[in-house]
């Protein structure tokens, strides 16, 4: 199942994609009435199995026709993040090999973890802009996990049992905020600087999470083209990893890293980075495509 999150007279509603555009729930139980049938996202994460069960078979039994009014076409949404409150966003540094290889960094021992704020969330389509205290904007494309249940203590075998589902994310990043402190939040969370969506795809819809390409474009110029299985720690482990150390809560996203082809990876000289007027689009396979347009902050 694809889930989305509609930003609609300033609250967020949970919408459902269909085959012909997205279902607005909240509309929908206007007109078809259900109970159990939840209307906010961070309640269908916590509620797992059941919730989501109960709310395919409203869906199956809902008429779907393009003159009902809670069927809304795909371009008149205007998209949220597709998770909207989540305890903890946590991120894993130099991921890919060869990203640690065009930056001429080591290979990781152990998952390298930073962590971003819940104002760096944002969603598709959405406008941001680009931080006056910035001059080195950079994109990176990654998979992101859901967390669907409580974790602590997991085994690596048992891990992807506690996964809701994934999406779509960029780590948007400051270079030179980034590389003032060795730590990182700086440059990692500033306002709208993690885009996730459009959809958050159920775990069962996705299948194996370590072989999903991902892509990224700049103004229409592929920059980024690789696939989750050349991460140095697999979705499995990075979720038993962090659940070591601390407990993951329903909701709480996880950025598994991004690959090569960033703009702090070319030769300096060649180093062009993000200004307002530019369009991104980040794509991982199964999760859809999310593209966001850079303006002058004002």
């Amino acid at each position: 199942m694809k889930l989305v999150t509609i930003n609609k007279n300033g609250k967020h509603v949970l919408g459902v994609k269909v085959e012909n555009g997205i279902i607005d729930l909240e509309e929908a139980l206007k007109e078809s009435p259900a109970n159990q049938v939840h209307t906010n996202i961070m309640e269908v994460i916590a509620g797992g199995h059941e919730v989501i069960s109960a709310l395919e078979d409203y869906i199956s039994n809902l008429p779907i026709e393009n003159k009902t009014s809670y069927l809304k076409n795909e371009d008149d949404v205007e998209w949220g993040p597709c998770v909207t409150q989540p305890n903890k966003i946590i991120c894993v540094g130099l991921n890919y090999r060869k990203h640690a290889d065009e930056t001429k960094s080591p290979y990781p021992e152990v998952p390298i973890l930073f962590s971003k704020f819940n104002n760096s969330l944002t969603g598709h389509k959405c406008e941001i802009a680009v931080p006056k205290v910035t001059q080195r904007l950079d994109y990176e494309v990654e998979l992101g996990v859901v967390i669907g249940k409580e974790a602590k203590y997991v085994s690596k075998e048992n891990a992807l049992d506690y996964v809701f589902g994934y999406c779509t994310a960029n780590d948007l990043s400051a270079r030179d905020l980034q590389k003032r402190t060795h730590q990182w939040l700086l440059g990692k969370t500033c306002d709208d600087f993690s885009p996730i969506g459009p959809y958050l795809v159920t775990a069962d819809e996705v299948g194996d999470p370590n072989n999903l390409q991902l892509k990224t474009y700049v103004n229409g110029e592929i920059r980024q083209e690789s696939n989750t299985s050349d991460m140095i720690f697999y979705v499995d482990e990075i979720v038993s990893y962090i659940s070591q150390h601390m407990t993951l809560t329903p909701g709480d996203v996880i950025l598994t890293g991004t690959p090569a082809g960033v703009i702090i990876g070319y030769p300096k000289e060649k180093r062009i980075y993000l200004k307002p007027g530019d369009v991104v689009t980040v794509e991982v396979e199964k999760l859809g495509t999310l593209t966001n347009t850079l303006i002058e902050e004002k």
